[in-house]
């Protein structure tokens, strides 16, 4: 019943149990979106600003996103272990693609002639993509942000689970291992909450 699916809600959210796994799963998300952020935007510029670059990466990088990577999480264990490196790897794996696409296609619609501009006034090339290139494309770098925050959540979920030897995965396993299902539901419950809460706003309101 709902009623004992609420009910357990106090126990699983006081107990130690629930706080070790959600700091692991915290951790592995907030390192892998961060390495995803840093190396989608990069690689989303170099796409967008040079030709020879966007043909070469961008079939790889289309076919990584269209791709089913959960298969690829059970080789990751086999190279990395069954610990926060794979599933840092994991949510990075999922989300980059997404935030390197987004990123280049903001960079190759920016008006050509605020690019004129910057140089016409004498601007280096790190003003020119940091104060220019990187506002212009601005919209689409946040709705790339935006998808990769969501991909992330699922990488690091669907790590944990085929991991099943920490973090929520963990609990998971545990709960249903024992048939403990109000618990269960309830965890299944707050960990919806958190991905609506994560990715539910709009970065660019």
């Amino acid at each position: 019943p709902f009623s004992e699916v609420l009910g357990a809600f106090p126990e699983v959210v006081s107990s130690s149990t629930f706080a070790e796994a959600a700091w692991i799963t915290l951790k592995a998300f907030v390192i892998g979106m961060a390495l995803a952020f840093a190396v989608g935007i990069g690689v989303g510029i170099l796409m967008g600003t040079s030709r020879a670059v966007g043909s070469l990466m961008g079939m790889w990088v289309n076919i990584f996103e269209s791709s089913p990577l959960t298969a690829v999480v059970p080789a990751l264990m086999a190279l990395l272990g069954f610990g926060l490196p794979t599933m840092i790897v994991t949510v990075f794996l999922f989300s980059v693609w997404v935030i390197a696409l987004d990123t280049q296609v903001g960079v190759e619609r920016v008006n050509p002639s605020l690019v004129e501009m910057g140089l016409s006034f004498g601007a280096s090339k790190r003003v020119l993509y940091s104060q220019i290139v990187l506002r212009a494309a601005l919209p689409e770098l946040l709705a790339g942000i935006r998808l990769g925050l969501i991909r992330g959540l699922k990488g690091v979920v669907i790590g944990q689970l085929l991991i099943a030897v920490l973090g929520v995965g963990y609990l998971f396993e545990l709960y249903s291992r024992n048939f403990l299902m109000p618990e269960f539901w309830s965890l299944l419950i707050i960990l919806f909450a958190f991905a609506f809460i994560a990715s539910g706003h709009r970065l660019d309101a």
